[in-house]
């Protein structure tokens, strides 16, 4: 068991950008120190985000750009008008814009003790802040094209040309630098102000990245691509009760061979990296660390796939080797065989256990609150769920009943008693949507998986919050132990 886990603890699932505050989406400002306050004071130690890369136009943290880059769009620009880099006057403009004007402030007008400290960011991120800002400065300059449309002597690393890259656009490679070392330093002021209120960060990290990242591109020989950057086969899921033809996500798959090779070291740095934002990771889809679907390039489904192995006792025995690295859940929903679960048990990770899925009446379901072990996390509903209260609505009569027996509950007590059996639970921590703590319906679903628009734009406001609602929490979580 994690030691972050070592005694009973809640939290909260909020991403970032559902933040309140007057911009398009939320940042790493005041309200999101505002919301620290909020936990600590309704007993909650934990805060659970979504991933924090760069999103693509569908908005969605699980389109990768970057397995270490932050997401420029949450950078608070009033922290920037503090620190006396972005002049008032560029407070609203749209945030590539703001953050052009923050690096030449910041490179005219900022004290030689903040540049060292720019300085020394860049010299301990090398590693992966120069392949990624080679890359963002290519993707910005080819107007957005996907790394395979670059010319040839720039899509295949032409050592001559990226010697010339660096020094004919060091100017804009060090602006991208400094876009993420503002993403870092806001990041980790807010990781200090939530551990001097009591409060853990708990991400998550999503197991396939885009094709169109600057992983595909720099660590080609780690991924089944041919040397043109063409997928030889892609991830998905296969056929279920849901899905008659899987699902096909069409992301590139990883070459173990090669990953085994170089001793998991791109994972390792991966997950170390991670750690540096965050005090507990959640691995989604952990099943593939177990065996993947595996769909050949260009199949029109995912129909098509087949299960092949990935040695994920061998990376996991790695990452528990190393130093610091112990704080990991696995996301195990969906279906799952015994290789799986004794893959999770073998390292002792947490599983996840989801509420809403332990009503289909069956004894042994290991979502029942009854079935519960302490080793795992606890959620009334993911990100990818309906709230509480559009989920029970929309159930039929009889498995409302059947809730509400269980729960020893009454129609109109939703989504308090799911609320309740989450603090009960034996889980060591349990997780609740923050829609889940404003009682909300189906409106402010997160995501709705396979639909390609219409997601991740949720947000709260502070007007939503009844006076009593820290004091509620918090006497749950004393009586549950939680506090």
């Amino acid at each position: 068991m994690s030691l972050l886990l070592d005694r009973r603890r809640a939290g909260v699932l909020l991403h970032p950008t559902s933040l309140p505050g007057p911009g398009p989406r939320g940042v790493l400002g005041a309200d999101a120190r505002r919301f620290v306050d909020l936990l600590a004071a309704a007993g909650f130690s934990v805060w659970q985000t979504l991933p924090l890369g760069p999103v693509d136009q569908s908005l969605s943290p699980y389109q990768m750009k970057s397995a270490h880059a932050g997401s420029t769009d949450l950078i608070d620009p009033a922290d920037l008008v503090s620190r006396g880099w972005l002049p008032e006057a560029m407070m609203d403009a749209d945030a590539p814009t703001r953050l052009r004007a923050c690096y030449q402030h910041f490179r005219s007008q900022a004290s030689a003790t903040d540049h060292a400290a720019f300085d020394l960011f860049v010299q301990q991120q090398r590693s992966w802040l120069l392949p990624y800002s080679l890359f963002e400065h290519h993707r910005r300059i080819s107007g957005g094209q996907p790394w395979w449309e670059w010319p040839e002597a720039i899509r295949q690393r032409d050592p001559a040309t990226m010697t010339s890259t660096l020094a004919q656009g060091r100017d804009s490679l060090r602006s991208i630098a400094f876009e993420q070392y503002l993403f870092d330093l806001q990041w980790q002021a807010l990781r200090e102000y939530a551990r001097s209120r009591g409060v853990l960060l708990f991400g998550d990290l999503p197991f396939y990245l885009d094709l169109d990242s600057v992983e595909l591109w720099w660590h080609r020989k780690l991924f089944r691509v041919d040397p043109a950057g063409r997928p030889e086969a892609v991830a998905g899921v296969p056929p279920d009760y849901f899905n008659a033809e899987g699902q096909l996500w069409g992301n590139p798959l990883y070459d173990w061979d090669a990953m085994r090779a170089e001793g998991f070291r791109w994972w390792v740095d991966r997950i170390r990296g991670q750690l540096h934002c965050f005090d507990l990771l959640r691995i989604d889809h952990f099943r593939a660390l177990e065996s993947y679907w595996e769909v050949p390039a260009g199949a029109a489904t995912a129909r098509d796939g087949r299960w092949r192995a990935a040695p994920g006792a061998e990376l996991l025995a790695t990452l528990a080797a190393e130093p610091g690295i112990g704080a990991l859940v696995a996301e195990d929903l969906g279906s799952i065989t015994p290789e799986v679960r004794a893959l999770r048990d073998q390292f002792s990770l947490p599983r996840m256990l989801v509420l809403q899925f332990a009503f289909d009446g069956s004894p042994q379901n290991p979502y029942l609150p009854a079935n519960h072990v302490a080793n795992a996390v606890v959620y009334t509903g993911t990100h990818d769920n309906d709230t509480t209260m559009g989920w029970y609505t929309s159930l039929d009569a009889g498995t409302r009943a059947r809730v509400d027996a269980c729960l020893a509950s009454t129609p109109g007590d939703m989504p308090g008693a799911l609320i309740r059996a989450a603090y009960a639970s034996a889980a060591s921590l349990a997780v609740l949507p923050m829609q889940d703590l404003l009682g909300l319906g189906s409106e402010a679903r997160m995501n709705r998986p396979g639909t390609p628009s219409g997601n991740w734009g949720w947000r709260f406001g502070w007007e939503q919050l009844d006076t009593g609602l820290a004091d509620r929490c918090r006497r749950l979580a004393v009586l549950s132990g939680r506090a």
